[in-house]
Parts: structure tokens; C-alpha cells; sequence
């Protein structure tokens, strides 16, 4: 659909639609830039308060993933004010600003309409120097790949969804969509890495492709060394998974190749992740700073997950 749409050709657009960037970056003079974007979606979770927390951590997340400082965001509602009570909406925002304040920015306002189902996120803006913005591009064969959370949250949202596991069962993959990406952030900045996407809609491996084609590189992950959350293994054998772990393998073809990987591992590294880890490609003899910085940080994950190899013909390689 991009391609049928006017190229932009504005030089201080440094980063748009090429690559599908985490977020959008213009540069306002030489020593600032703005990245924006925006993001939203229905709940996962039945409490609002949660929920809002989780969509406000994952739109937050694209600006930690460029490099940048969030500052300020805007709200984005989609809510059926005829057939539940305006405080659900009130809990959402709540969990929203919390999470925005946390991150030291704050709510300029936003927009609301009327919809059949609720929906909420955030546009957000942040601010990086020119010269540092980090891309999805930039991989270096021989590069390290280093994931900062564990994957799974698709399959547990299912599962509670259906009534497979309760509500409670979420405590911990609630714990992990609600932290900000920012101590990934700053440990990367602090060590120096050539490439960086936060893990959401496309799942691990759609999300790897991204980087793949921007590097053109291939990107190889040792899918045992992937980090899962609990349960999450034993549910997706269930078959419980969310619809988009098919659509992006089937958007992959045949530039992925999954060897001697277990079908249902295969799908939960392709299922969709909600607020999910920073997948950063950083030099090898840098790796292990890298992950010394993150556990300072005490992310989520720190795991070294797979390498940059040179181009093969196929874009993701499961091993």
C-alpha cells in the first residue's frame, strides 16, 4: 500500500517508511531531532487500570528503541461509552499516565471517539541528536543479537483470554509488558550498538526479517536460547497462540528457515508480542559489556540470542 503513496523527499526526514522503523526521525537543527509515534490497541488484560499501563509501556517503547528520550504524549481512545461506564475509561488513562510519568514525560492531552470496542495508546514524541539515532538498519555480519525480555506474552493473553489459565496466571507476563524499555536503552547507548527493534505485532522473527532487510544481512537465532516465560511452551502445544504467529511466517516464505526446530517453538517465536524486549545487533567483542550493562539494569532478559551472518537468500534463520 506505502508504494502506491508519494515518496517523501524532505532532507530532514531521517528516518520513515523505507525499512519499517520503529518510528519515524526529523531532525529540527544539528543538534536535535524529533522521533514520533503512535500505537494502540484493544485490551489484553481485563483490568483497565493493567491495561493501560501495557499499551502506554508499548508505545513508549518504539522511542527507547530509536535511541531517544520520551517527552510528551497524546492519548488515543477508541471507547463504547454507551455500553460500559465512563470509570473504565478513567482507570485506562490512569494506568497510561503512570506509566508515561514513569517514564519521566508527560500527557499533553489527546483524542477521543465514540467506538464498539475499547481501544487505547499513546502518540508520543521524543527527542535524540541527529548523529546518534539507532535504526533497525546498521547490522554488522558477526554482530551478537541480545533480547532484553522474555517472549510469550501472545500465548498467555490468549490462554487467559479463553479461560485456559486464570486471570492471576498473568502476574508475570503483566510485570514484563509494563516495564519500560528504558534501562535497555540506556545500556545500549552506553555501549555502543549497530542496530536495534523493539519486539511486538511481527513477533521475534518478523521483527528480525525487518533487521535482515535493512542490514542486508541474514539474521540466525538459536531458538534454545530464546528466553520464554513460564507456561508458555506448554500452552502454545495447546495450540494456543494468536492468529498473527501465521501471518508472519507466511508474509517470511521462503526467506525463513527453521532447521530441526520444533513446530511449536517455531510458532511462539513468530507470534505477535505486546510491549516486548529490545532485539539489538552489537559488535562481538561489545556483547558481553552489553549484557553486564543490562543486568545492571536489571532488564527482563539479557540473553544472547543468535548472530548477523552474511546474506544467504534467506532473511531468518531458526537453528
Amino acid at each position: 500500500m506505502l508504494r502506491d503513496l508519494p515518496k517523501q523527499t524532505d532532507p530532514k526526514l531521517l528516518v520513515g517508511t523505507d525499512h519499517f522503523d520503529d518510528a519515524g526521525v526529523y531532525r529540527l537543527d544539528a543538534e536535535t531531532a524529533l522521533v514520533v509515534t503512535l500505537d494502540f490497541f484493544p485490551p489484553l488484560v481485563d483490568d483497565p487500570y493493567e491495561f493501560g499501563r501495557i499499551a502506554a509501556a508499548n508505545s513508549l517503547s518504539d522511542i527507547y528503541a530509536m535511541g531517544a528520550k520520551p517527552l510528551c504524549a497524546l492519548n488515543i481512545v477508541g471507547f463504547p461509552d454507551k455500553d460500559l461506564p465512563v470509570s473504565i475509561l478513567g482507570e485506562i488513562l490512569r494506568g497510561g499516565s503512570e506509566r508515561v510519568t514513569a517514564a519521566g514525560a508527560v500527557i499533553a492531552g489527546g483524542h477521543t471517539v465514540r467506538d464498539t470496542e475499547i481501544k487505547y495508546g499513546l502518540s508520543v514524541t521524543g527527542v535524540v541528536h541527529p548523529d546518534r539515532v539507532l535504526t533497525n538498519g546498521g547490522a554488522v555480519v558477526g554482530d551478537a543479537l541480545v533480547l532484553t525480555k522474555p517472549i510469550g506474552s501472545g500465548v498467555l493473553t490468549s490462554a487467559a483470554k479463553n479461560g485456559t489459565i486464570p486471570e492471576a496466571d498473568l502476574a508475570e507476563v503483566i510485570d514484563v509488558m509494563t516495564d519500560l524499555n528504558a534501562g535497555a536503552c540506556e545500556a545500549m547507548l552506553e555501549v555502543g550498538v549497530h542496530a536495534v527493534t523493539d519486539v511486538t505485532g511481527f513477533g521475534l522473527v518478523g521483527h528480525a526479517r525487518e533487521m535482515a532487510g535493512a542490514g542486508d544481512v541474514t539474521i540466525s537465532i538459536d531458538a534454545a536460547a530464546v528466553p520464554l516465560l513460564a507456561q508458555t511452551l506448554e500452552l502454545a502445544a495447546k495450540g494456543i497462540l494468536t492468529r498473527a504467529h501465521k501471518s508472519n511466517l507466511e508474509f517470511l516464505g521462503d526467506r525463513f528457515e527453521a532447521k530441526n526446530v520444533d513446530e511449536t517453538l517455531v510458532g511462539v517465536l513468530a507470534d505477535a508480542q505486546t510491549s516486548g524486549g529490545l532485539l539489538i545487533a552489537v559488535a562481538p567483542d561489545r556483547a558481553d559489556r552489553l549484557i553486564d550493562a543490562l543486568r545492571a539494569r536489571r532488564t527482563r532478559a539479557a540473553a544472547v540470542v543468535g548472530e548477523v551472518t552474511a546474506p544467504s537468500g534467506k532473511s531468518v534463520i531458526l537453528r
